[in-house]
């Protein structure tokens, strides 16, 4: 038969209300953060996921900035080619009303004029930079891409042939998911080899001009009419890219929602439950207290009573 000794009560009450005391303070530190996961010898299992989680929302994250970087990207190279677009339909306004024929050469000279700023205004779109990065010119981005310098006529000598860089920024939108968001100068404004290479068409349009060729003119309307129809072609392809992008958008945004979900639903707590079960540990911690106060206080004197 086990003899029960006062020193063996005192230790089984100090373990009950260590016990007691540290599963009451477990549940306030649930209260106050909110989390029923504070430490991993909470849930080693729900740690794990929890763990898992986080970092995919942090990925997630990254990739909706480069979404939205993609979509800034997309947005202003269809709003350059609009403003290209419409110099070139000036352009082509202009190259009809000097074909006519009836233009006194005064009047094929003010028309040459307003062709060259003409000129002017696309070779600063062809360079046209966002964040510092000239959008035409591929992976080279910090390459200034039409580099003309000024001609003798005061305008840019767009005589040099230009190459430029055909590689595809990338933009990294999910997991092994790339997205090719950039455009080549070359497959906008026409490659050097082109007969509708915009800055030669100008060219071509303004010696005709100069020396009074209607004919020459009057030549240069096809190849101005098949450079708009680039101009469309190109902007269509933007336009697709933006809608894929936007899908991408919609479906990151549904992702970081399921995440968040499944994370709070791992590691967020139940105040209603954690408010009655911190009551109930609060009664029994200081029930122990009460019982332990008349086991502990127990001396000499009671015995000899």
């Amino acid at each position: 038969m086990l003899r029960v000794t006062s020193n063996m009560m005192n230790s089984q009450l100090l373990l009950n209300l260590n016990r007691n005391a540290r599963t009451m303070n477990d549940t306030q530190l649930q209260l106050s953060t909110g989390r029923k996961i504070n430490k991993p010898s909470d849930d080693p299992v729900g740690i794990t996921y929890s763990l898992r989680y986080r970092a995919e929302i942090s990925s997630n994250e990254q990739y909706t900035k480069n979404v939205d970087s993609s979509l800034s990207w997309l947005d202003y190279n269809d709003t350059v080619l609009g403003q290209a677009g419409e110099v070139v339909q000036r352009l082509r306004e202009l190259t009809v009303q000097a074909a006519t024929g009836s233009n006194p050469q005064s009047a094929l000279d003010s028309i040459n004029e307003e062709v060259m700023q003409l000129k002017e205004q696309l070779v600063d779109i062809a360079n046209s930079k966002l964040n510092g990065k000239y959008i035409f010119n591929g992976e080279q981005y910090d390459v200034k891409p039409y580099d003309f310098v000024k001609g003798t006529d005061g305008t840019f000598d767009t005589t040099k042939a230009i190459t430029t860089d055909s590689g595809q920024i990338q933009y990294v939108v999910g997991e092994g998911v790339q997205l090719p968001i950039s455009t080549s100068g070359n497959d906008v404004f026409g490659y050097s080899s082109d007969t509708d290479n915009i800055f030669a068409v100008i060219n071509n349009i303004s010696s005709a001009l100069k020396s009074g060729n209607i004919t020459a003119v009057s030549d240069q309307l096809a190849n101005v009419d098949t450079r708009i129809e680039k101009f469309l072609t190109a902007r269509s392809e933007i336009g697709a890219k933006t809608n894929r992008v936007e899908l991408m958008q919609e479906r990151l945004s549904d992702l970081n929602t399921n995440l968040t979900e499944l994370q709070a639903k791992t590691e967020d707590a139940s105040y209603e439950e954690l408010i009655m079960n911190s009551k109930i540990q609060e009664n029994i911690y200081n029930a122990s207290l009460s019982v332990g106060a008349k086991i502990i206080s127990t001396t000499l004197v009671d015995f000899i009573r």
